[in-house]
This record gives C-alpha cells, sequence and structure tokens, in this order.
C-alpha cells in the first residue's frame, strides 16, 4: 500500500500524539541522540505544542497506521534556550519557522519521505510569509565510542535540501541518554535556508 502523506493543523493533530510520542521515544534511542524518553514527559512535551499558533504536524501513514511525524512552528514559539543563539547575532526570530523533528520508523526510510518531510513543513512556512526555515541538530563527535560502524550523518541530505550550518549558532539542551543516569547538556547546531532564494 502507498504511503500518504497529510498536513495537520493545531486542531487536528490531537489524535497523533500518542503515536508521535511512541515515535519520538523510539526514534531519537537511536544513534546520534540516545535518548532514554518516557511516554509521561512526551505526552506533556506535545500537549505544550499544540498551544503554539501556526504550528503544522506532517503525519506519513500506511493504510491507517502511522509510520512517521515531522512537526514544525515559528521560531518565537520555542523556549529563550533554542531562540538564543539567533538573538544574540541580532537576528528577527519572526522570520524563522523552526522545523522541530522529524521521526519515522527505521523500515519506511529511504522512499523519499524524509524529503516530504521538508517540503511540506516549508510549503507551509512559506505560506505564512516566513524568510527562513532552520533546525538544530545534537553535535557529536567523529571518535564517539556509541558511533555505530554504519552511522551515515544526515549532513549530506540536508545540504542537498538547500540547509547550509549556521556556524556559531549553537543553543544547549539537556537530556538522559541511554548510558546516563541523569539529564546532562548537549550542544546542538543550528541549519538554516532562505526560502526566498530557493522557491519551489
Amino acid at each position: 500500500m502507498a504511503i500518504r502523506i497529510t498536513t495537520c493543523t493545531n486542531a487536528e493533530a490531537a489524535a497523533f500524539l500518542p503515536r508521535l510520542a511512541e515515535l519520538r521515544i523510539a526514534v531519537f534511542r537511536e544513534y546520534p541522540y540516545l535518548y532514554e524518553g518516557n511516554m509521561a514527559y512526551e505526552m506533556e512535551y506535545l500537549h505544550s505544542f499544540l498551544h503554539v499558533r501556526d504550528v503544522v504536524l506532517v503525519v506519513a501513514l500506511d493504510g491507517d497506521r502511522v509510520v512517521g511525524v515531522s512537526t514544525g512552528m515559528p521560531l518565537s514559539g520555542q523556549p529563550l534556550l533554542v531562540q538564543q543563539p539567533w538573538v544574540t547575532a541580532g537576528e528577527s526570530i519572526s522570520d524563522i519557522f523552526y522545523l522541530s523533528e522529524s521521526v519515522l520508523q527505521k523500515e519506511y526510510r529511504g522512499q523519499g519521505i524524509g524529503v516530504r518531510f521538508f517540503e511540506e513543513r516549508e510549503n507551509w512556512a512559506r505560506q505564512l510569509g516566513f524568510a527562513h526555515t532552520a533546525f538544530c541538530a545534537v553535535i557529536r563527535p567523529q571518535d564517539d565510542p556509541w558511533r555505530p560502524r554504519d552511522y551515515v550523518p544526515l549532513d549530506a541530505f540536508w545540504h542537498h535540501r538547500g540547509y547550509r550550518r549556521k556556524e556559531g549558532y549553537i543553543c544547549q539542551m539537556s537530556w538522559q541518554m541511554v548510558y546516563e543516569t541523569e539529564e546532562t547538556e548537549k550542544s546542538l547546531q543550528f541549519w538554516s535556508k532562505d526560502l526566498l532564494l530557493d522557491k519551489p
């Protein structure tokens, strides 16, 4: 059965939140995030997501089964710790649409769904009048002992989608990794794209 991609607004997204929570826990447990998640925290986080204006949730469905979800919101709806690199640089966060996450079951990867996740969120941002999209990704060292031998960074994929690394734009987030006993602070690198220069 062909995979169906659907785009949801705040009001429509509530039905998908439990599955998004499950996918976040499963996918972010993989390298490079190694996130030790739990359902209670995820549901609390996702319910707060629904209260941000102009959010979008892109869902990949195999029949009636949710196999992937991607989200986005105005950067102004993110916590200050995410906004801080842009604010410090003197940039207007009102021009930036933040691509929060993309989580997809492993067996559905490599079929173009990730590309659609970016396209749908970028189209949403353009319709709302945003000039830029941006996201951040955790920084892991090349010699990380937890790095799987077959791990392929997504840098080339992001670059092909028109994203460029924003040198010096780094934010700090905290979570517990699978080999930790408590949350610790991690550094994440921002990437961004100029929607006005890269029109469909």
